[in-house]
């Protein structure tokens, strides 16, 4: 994988860790809106931002892991 692909990846894994928490605090914050239930269903929607944004770019990151790997070993 070439530098500029490597960049790419990791800039995109900042917005989708971005993207991940700030989906799950506003759509917890709605929630909360809709059902009167205070902050706790938007502190739900942080934490299920925070492991969804943790899986995907454990996923995202797997490839370059496995490819550094694979060039050592050679």
């Amino acid at each position: 994988m070439s530098g500029w692909m490597a960049a790419m990846r990791l800039v995109g894994v900042g917005f989708f860790i971005g993207i991940s928490i700030v989906l799950g605090v506003v759509i917890g914050q709605w929630l909360d809106t809709k059902f009167d239930t205070g902050p706790a269903l938007m502190i739900t929607g942080l934490l299920l931002g925070l492991l969804v944004a943790f899986y995907g770019v454990y996923r995202m990151l797997l490839p370059l892991m496995n490819n550094k790997r694979n060039r050592g070993s050679k």
